[in-house]
């Protein structure tokens, strides 16, 4: 939502089990050190978008 594109990494166990793909919603966690890289904390499911289009609290 700030408009910076970031290089985002899946930490630890996650990795193996969760695919991103473009367009996808995710919660990221930038990194202090360098705000151009984000570790990856959540990804929507398409549902889950749609739930949280309708409940307004984001606009895609």
């Amino acid at each position: 939502m700030d408009g910076v594109v970031r290089m985002g990494r899946i930490p630890g166990s996650k990795h193996k089990k969760m695919w991103i793909r473009e367009g996808d919603i995710v919660i990221i966690n930038p990194w202090e050190i360098q705000d151009s890289k984000a570790d990856i904390t959540w990804k929507y499911t398409r549902p889950q978008v749609e739930w949280l289009e309708r409940k307004g609290y984001i606009k895609y």
